[in-house]
C-alpha cells in the first residue's frame, strides 16, 4: 500500500482513505483493517466519485490535503465529501452545499456523525446566501448543469483563496449533446482561463465516468 498523496493511499488499481469513523460505512464501500490495528481504510469507488475517478486515472496534484478547508458545491448524498472528509482531517472542514432536498436528507446524517462536514441547503447560483463562510483552500464543484462553470467561477471570486485551487467535473451532456465531449471540456477550460484561472490539469474521467472529465484550476 503506497501513500500517492497525503491521506489518499493506493494498492495496484484500488484507491483508499483513512476511515474517519472507523467501523462505519457510507455508501457500502470496502473497509480494510491494518495489521498493527493502527487506521482502517476505506475503499473509494472509482465509478461513483468524480475526484476518485480522477485520482485512478492520473490526478498529478492533490489540492485537498490534511487541514484544507474546502468549499463543495453538489455534495449530493455524501460520497464523494466523505472522502475528503477522511482526508482533510479534524483540522479540516468541508462545507458541502446541496439544492436537492431529497438528497440533503442523508448528506445531514453524514455530517452528523463527521464533525468536520457542514451539510447546506442551499443553490450554488446564490453564494451571498451562504457569504458568511469561510476562505477556502479549494472549491469543489459537481454540478450537472449548463452554469456549473459561471456558478464555479463566482463561487471562487468568493470564497477562494488568492492561490487556492478550484476543482470542477464537468459532465458534457449537461453543457450541449451537439458537441463532441473534448470540444466542451475546452471550451470550459477557456472560459476558465478567461476569468483569470491557470489550469493545472484536465483529466478525461472515462470509463468510470462517461463523458466527463475534470479540470483543476489555481486562482
Amino acid at each position: 500500500m503506497k501513500e500517492i498523496f497525503p491521506g489518499v493511499f493506493k494498492d495496484g488499481n484500488r484507491v483508499y482513505t483513512v476511515n474517519l469513523t472507523p467501523g462505519k460505512k457510507v455508501y457500502g464501500e470496502k473497509l480494510i483493517d491494518e495489521k498493527q490495528g493502527a487506521k482502517q481504510l476505506r475503499e473509494w469507488d472509482p465509478r461513483r466519485s468524480k475526484l476518485g475517478a480522477a485520482i485512478v486515472n492520473g490526478l498529478k496534484e492533490m489540492p485537498i490535503k490534511p487541514g484544507s478547508v474546502v468549499l463543495y458545491l453538489g455534495a449530493s448524498t455524501g460520497t464523494t465529501i466523505s472522502h475528503v472528509s477522511d482526508i482533510i482531517g479534524k483540522d479540516g472542514f468541508a462545507y458541502g452545499i446541496e439544492f436537492a432536498e431529497r438528497v440533503l436528507r442523508n448528506l445531514v446524517e453524514l455530517a452528523n456523525q463527521r464533525k468536520n462536514i457542514a451539510a447546506m441547503m442551499a443553490d450554488a447560483r446564490k453564494p451571498e446566501v451562504y457569504k458568511w463562510i469561510e476562505e477556502c483552500d479549494v472549491v469543489f464543484c459537481d454540478i450537472a448543469d449548463p452554469q456549473e462553470t459561471d456558478m464555479a467561477i463566482r463561487n471562487s471570486t468568493e470564497f477562494l483563496k488568492k492561490g487556492g485551487c478550484l476543482m470542477i467535473a464537468i459532465k458534457s451532456q449537461s453543457i450541449d449533446v451537439t458537441k463532441r465531449p473534448q470540444q466542451i471540456y475546452e471550451q470550459e477550460k477557456n472560459r476558465l482561463e478567461r476569468a483569470g484561472f491557470e489550469i493545472v490539469q484536465m483529466i478525461d474521467l472515462e470509463p468510470h465516468e462517461e463523458k466527463h472529465c475534470m479540470i483543476v484550476a489555481r486562482k
